[in-house]
C-alpha cells in the first residue's frame, strides 16, 4: 500500500470516528470522555488526511465530477434544512397520541380541569438522582413524562429536576433528605409528594390551590353504613375516595350536638335503619334552611319518618323495589337495575356517560322544574319496572303487572334546591348572590359501599355528587382507573438509542451510500 492510499484510509477512519462520537453524544445527552475522545481523534485524522493530501484534494475539486458532487452536497444540505425546519415547527406546535389501551399516558379529566383552573404559577421541583442505574433512570423518566403532561395543560405549571447529591444546598433548604420526591411551591405554600403518580400529584395540587379544606360529615347513630368498616356493606372505600378529593371526612352523632357543625360542607345520611329523633330532624332542617347541603341514600324499607321529612322538599319515594331482568345480561341479578339515563341539563350529570348499578333500589323522583332547581338526575332503563308486590318478589315470582306497576325508565336519584329567603352571600370581585340549600336523594346506598363503589360508574357518580353538593363543581369528572403496568419501561439512554439508530443513523448511512454510489458512477464515466 502506497502512502497516498494510507492517507486516504486514515481520513475515512477519521470520518467514522466523528460519526461515532456524534452518536455517542446524542444518546448520552452529555459530552462524556468516550464521546470527546472519538470526536477529537476523528477530527485530528481528517485534518491530517486533508493536509497530507492537499494536492490530491485540490486536483479532485478541480475535476468535473467534483462539481456534480458539490451539487449533491447542496441538495443534501437543503434536504437536511427542510427536516430541521419541520422538527422546529413540530416542537413549537407539538401534538401527541396515547395509543395504549388504557390511556396510561393521558391525564384524567379531573386533573386537566384542575390544571386549566390555575390562575398563578405552581413550581414543581423533582429531586431525583441523575445516575444511569436502570431503576433510578426508570423512575426519573416516569416523573419527567408525568410532569411534562401537566405542563402541557397549563402555562402556570412549571417544573425542574434537581439531583440532591449535586445540589445539596437546595435539598437542605426545602428539607428534602431522600430521592424520588416532588416538591410543589405555590404562593408561599409547600407540599411534598412521594413518588411519581398522578393521583398523589393532583391531590397535592388541590390541597395547595383550594384554600381551606372542606369537611364532609356522615350521620351515625341510626344503623347507617359505617365509614370505618371494611365489610362488604361498609363505607371505608367511600371515605378514602372522598379524602382523595382533598376533603376531611368525619362521623356526626347529631343527637349529641346542638346543630350540624358550621364547618360542614356536606351532610351524608347513608341508609339509616331507624328513624331519626324529632330534634335531629329539626337540626337538619335548620342546616338546610341556612344553605346547607345534604345527601340522603336510602334502601327499600327506609324509615317512615325520613320519607316524610324528604317529602316536605318535594321528593316522592316509592314503596317498591326496582326489577331489571336485563341486568342479567351484564352478569348482575335482576334486583340490580342498570342506570344509564342521566339528565343532560343538570351540571352534575350532563356530561356523565358511564353506566351505574344500583343493587336493591327503590324509586326516587321529584316533579321536574328547572326554574325551581328540581331534576330527576338518574333513571333505570325502559325494560325495568317498580315492583310493589314485595311478597311475590320474596318468593322469586316477580313479574310486571300492567296498570298497577310502573314501567321504566324509573328515576332513582333526584335533586331539590331550597332557596334561603333574603339571604345573600358576597363573593370576592363578584356581585352578591342568594344562598341555596341543596338536597339529593338516591334510592340506594349499596352502590357506594365497599363492594360496589368500583363497579361501572358508581364511584364517579358518588364522588361527583359529593363535589357538586360541596360546591366544587370543577372536580366533577370521570376519574382515571388505575391499570396494571404491562408496558416496557426504557431508560433515557435506551429511548434515545431507539430514536437515533433507526431514525437518524440508518437513514443517513443509506443516504451516504447512495451519494457515494452516484459519485463513483460519475467518476467512472
Amino acid at each position: 500500500m502506497d502512502m497516498k492510499k494510507a492517507i486516504i484510509i486514515l481520513g475515512v477512519i477519521g470520518l467514522f470516528l466523528l460519526a461515532g462520537g456524534g452518536i455517542v453524544y446524542a444518546i448520552q445527552s452529555e459530552m462524556t470522555i468516550a464521546a470527546a475522545a472519538l470526536l477529537w481523534a476523528g477530527l485530528l485524522l481528517v485534518l491530517f488526511s486533508m493536509y497530507a493530501n492537499f494536492t490530491g484534494l485540490r486536483d479532485l475539486l478541480a475535476k468535473r465530477s467534483a462539481k456534480y458532487g458539490a451539487n449533491m452536497l447542496v441538495m443534501i444540505v437543503i434536504f437536511g434544512g427542510v427536516i430541521a425546519l419541520l422538527a422546529f415547527f413540530s416542537t413549537r406546535n407539538s401534538k401527541h397520541w396515547d395509543l395504549t389501551k388504557s390511556g396510561r399516558y393521558t391525564l384524567s379529566d379531573q386533573t386537566i380541569k384542575i390544571l386549566k383552573s390555575l390562575k398563578s404559577e405552581v413550581h414543581a421541583i423533582a429531586f431525583y438522582r441523575s445516575e444511569a442505574e436502570t431503576l433510578h433512570a426508570q423512575q426519573k423518566l416516569a416523573a419527567e413524562d408525568l410532569l411534562q403532561e401537566y405542563s402541557r395543560h397549563s402555562p402556570f405549571f412549571k417544573y425542574e429536576f434537581v439531583d440532591p447529591d449535586r445540589n445539596p444546598a437546595l435539598a437542605i433548604k426545602y428539607g428534602v433528605s431522600e430521592y424520588r420526591i416532588i416538591l410543589l411551591l405555590h404562593e408561599g405554600k409547600e407540599v411534598t409528594v412521594g413518588r411519581e403518580t398522578e393521583d398523589k400529584l393532583t391531590n397535592a395540587l388541590l390541597n395547595m390551590t383550594r384554600g381551606a379544606v372542606k369537611t364532609v360529615y356522615f350521620l351515625k347513630g341510626h344503623g347507617e353504613n359505617d365509614i370505618a368498616s371494611t365489610q362488604k356493606n361498609g363505607y371505608r372505600a367511600a371515605k378514602s375516595a372522598i379524602e382523595k378529593e382533598s376533603y376531611k371526612v368525619k362521623d356526626l352523632l347529631l343527637i349529641a350536638e346542638q346543630k350540624v357543625p358550621d364547618d360542614a360542607a356536606l351532610l351524608i345520611v347513608s341508609c339509616p335503619k331507624r328513624d331519626l329523633m324529632e330534634e335531629e330532624m329539626k337540626r337538619i332542617a335548620a342546616y338546610i334552611r341556612g344553605g346547607g347541603k345534604a345527601l340522603f341514600m336510602l334502601d327499600p324499607g327506609y324509615p317512615l319518618g325520613v320519607k316524610q321529612f324528604l317529602e316536605t322538599y318535594g321528593f316522592k319515594i316509592g314503596d317498591n323495589v326496582i326489577v331489571d331482568k336485563q341486568s342479567q345480561v351484564y352478569g348482575m341479578n335482576y334486583l340490580t337495575p342498570l342506570v344509564f339515563m342521566y339528565d343532560k341539563m343538570h351540571p352534575l350529570t350532563k356530561d356523565f356517560n358511564l353506566a351505574s348499578y344500583f343493587p336493591f333500589s327503590c324509586s326516587v323522583e321529584v316533579e321536574a322544574d328547572a326554574k325551581a332547581g328540581k331534576y330527576n338526575l338518574a333513571s333505570t332503563g325502559p325494560n325495568s319496572w317498580a315492583e310493589t308486590d314485595l311478597k311475590k318478589l320474596e318468593g322469586g315470582e316477580a313479574e310486571f303487572n300492567e296498570g298497577t306497576e310502573k314501567r321504566g325508565p324509573i328515576p332513582v336519584m333526584a335533586v331539590s334546591i331550597v332557596t334561603v329567603p333574603g339571604s345573600e352571600k358576597p363573593q370576592e370581585g363578584k356581585a352578591t348572590r342568594e344562598i341555596y340549600g341543596k338536597i339529593i336523594v338516591a334510592g340506594d346506598s349499596d352502590f357506594a359501599n365497599n363492594s360496589n363503589i368500583s363497579l361501572g360508574g358508581n364511584g364517579d357518580l358518588f364522588l361527583n355528587t359529593v363535589n357538586w353538593l360541596a360546591e366544587e363543581a370543577d372536580l366533577i369528572s370521570i376519574r382515571k382507573k388505575e391499570e396494571e403496568n404491562t408496558g416496557v419501561v426504557l431508560t433515557v439512554k435506551q429511548g434515545r438509542a431507539i430514536f437515533w439508530i433507526p431514525v437518524v443513523v440508518i437513514p443517513s448511512f443509506v443516504l451516504f451510500m447512495m451519494a457515494a454510489h452516484y459519485v463513483r458512477r460519475r467518476i467512472g464515466r
